[in-house]
Formats: C-alpha cells, structure tokens, sequence
C-alpha cells in the first residue's frame, strides 16, 4: 500500500475518532513518526500532504533536516533528550515533546535564545514509573511549570506521555484519561492554559483512544510508513 494510502487510512480514522468525541477533527495534529525510514519515504508523505514529522534521535534528526531543506516541514523531537544535545536540537526541532527536567528545560531555552528561533515544548509524563522510559514523575512537574514561565525564547505548551504498550487499544485508555486528569489538575492549581494546551498522547496500535481521551497531537510511525526492521 502507498503511504499516501496509509495517510489517507489514518487521517480518516483520526476525523471519525474526533467526531466520536464531539471534537473538530482539525483539533487533532497527526506527527508522522518517521524515525529510522529513509528521506525518500518523507517526501513521499510530503507529496501526499504530510507537514509534520517526529525523530527519536538528534542526529537522524539533523540528517533529514538537511536532506529535505527545499521542503516546508516541521520537525518534532519525540525521543529522550541528553542536555549535551539540547544546542542541536532547538536549532532544527519547532517541537521538542520529551522534556524531562528544569535543567534542560533552561539549557533548551537558553539554546533557542543564542540562535533565534522559538521553539514548542511539551513535558514528558512519566505515568508508569516504567524503567524503560523517561519522563518526569507527576509529582515532579510544578517546578517545570514555574520554570516555563521564565523562559526567553522557548515555549512550554503542553504535556507528553508514552504509556506502557498496549496489548490492545482500550489498555491505554485509563493512562491517557490520567494525563488528561493530570492536566485538568494543573489547570486547577493555577497553571496558565497556554502551557497546557497540548496532549501529546496516542500511536499507531491507540491513537483513536487517545482522541477520545483529549489527545491533540497523535504520534503515528507504523500505521503510515508500515513496520520498521527489527536490528538482529
């Protein structure tokens, strides 16, 4: 199948999951996870009307931003962030969804700051305390929030969450209704909305549950660009 198929497939799919909920299905932005597929398979996704696309690596990510720069993309950092690499990735990335801590919350800002760009944010939540996984614990995310507030150039604009791996799609639905109750919290407490704006929550196997759940950006790799090879 040609992945303007599989786009055509998922896009539909996310209308339906929106509607389902009483949502405008353009409240929903699909984030083609393209991480380990080659350049010539994001042009293709580009042909068919794909604008933004996730990396899990920094230096893939710098790879394919320089191999597509005649293209009007938007690039987000989906995988976990080391503070040596935040330089690197404010400079290429409009979104960096894994932000785990004050310290590179201020190292990313003071990044874009230095070269001038303004990139979005969003808060990695780690919901399961899994050891896998980054993300910073629910408990923990205040003092991210009141560092937000400070920030010179970057944006904080929501919250992220990769649950554990769902045997089926309604066993994600209590970890995604957890973020969105996480946030409703934070809402309460004080924290401005526009910090709040973003649920990134949802791949390929969930992203309909997620939607029905609040998500308002979807992270799909396999559903559009098919499996990816298994190294060994």
């Amino acid at each position: 199948m040609r992945i303007s198929d599989r786009l055509t497939g998922v896009r539909a799919r996310i209308a339906a999951a929106a509607r389902s909920a009483g949502r405008d299905p353009s409240s929903v932005l699909l984030v083609a996870i393209s991480k380990t597929f080659p350049i010539d398979l994001v042009r293709e996704a580009y042909e068919a009307g794909q604008r933004d696309f996730g990396e899990n690596r920094v230096q893939e990510a710098l790879d394919k931003v320089a191999a597509s720069s005649d293209l009007p993309l938007r690039w987000h950092l989906v995988g976990h962030l080391q503070s040596n690499k935040a330089r690197r990735a404010a400079q290429v990335c409009a979104t960096i969804q894994s932000i785990d801590s004050v310290d590179l919350l201020r190292k990313v800002d003071a990044a874009a700051a230095e070269t001038g760009v303004s990139p979005e944010l969003l808060i990695q939540i780690d919901l399961a305390g899994e050891a896998t996984k980054f993300g910073v614990m629910p408990a923990d995310a205040p003092p991210l929030f009141e560092a937000g507030s400070r920030l010179r150039a970057a944006r904080l604009v929501g919250v992220m969450a990769l649950p554990p791996y769902p045997e089926t799609p309604e066993d994600s639905r209590p970890w995604f209704r957890r973020l969105r109750e996480l946030r409703d919290g934070w809402l309460a407490a004080g924290v401005p909305a526009a910090m709040l704006g973003e649920l990134s929550m949802g791949m390929s196997g969930d992203f309909e549950v997620a939607i029905q759940e609040g998500a308002t950006i979807v992270r799909v790799g396999t559903a559009i660009f098919g499996r990816r090879e298994r190294a060994g």
